[in-house]
């Protein structure tokens, strides 16, 4: 996979997690990373054909999460069912990047970082 090719499928998938899933938009930062981890690395062992672990109520919220985001992008997206392992993980890193990026190093939300909460 070229790089423009890369920046196509990672631009494909931010686009759709930034129109379709709220678990990136939590009240504090350390929700939306913790979400945002998560829910990727759930969705990249989902793509990988590998069983997540669902020990916690997170990784089990995290899991409910990664499920319909992985199905949603298998249908809209049918090259995600060709990608390989080393994709899968470049193409997971590339979209956590970019969420973090707006979601919380961009923000203009104070309330993320509030010492209060």
């Amino acid at each position: 996979m070229n790089i423009t090719e890369s920046e196509s499928k990672i631009s494909d998938l931010f686009n759709y997690v930034q129109e379709r899933c709220l678990w990136q938009y939590s009240s504090r930062t350390w929700d939306r990373q913790e979400n945002i981890d998560g829910v990727l690395a759930k969705a990249a062992d989902l793509i990988l054909g590998r069983e997540p672990t669902k020990e916690t109520p997170t990784e089990k919220l995290h899991f409910a999460e990664a499920k319909i985001l992985v199905a949603d992008c298998q249908e809209r997206y049918p090259w995600i069912k060709e990608v390989l392992e080393p994709e899968v993980k470049a193409l997971m890193d590339g979209l956590k990047k970019r969420l973090v990026d707006i979601a919380i190093t961009q923000s203009h939300n104070r309330e993320l970082n509030h010492r209060l909460y």
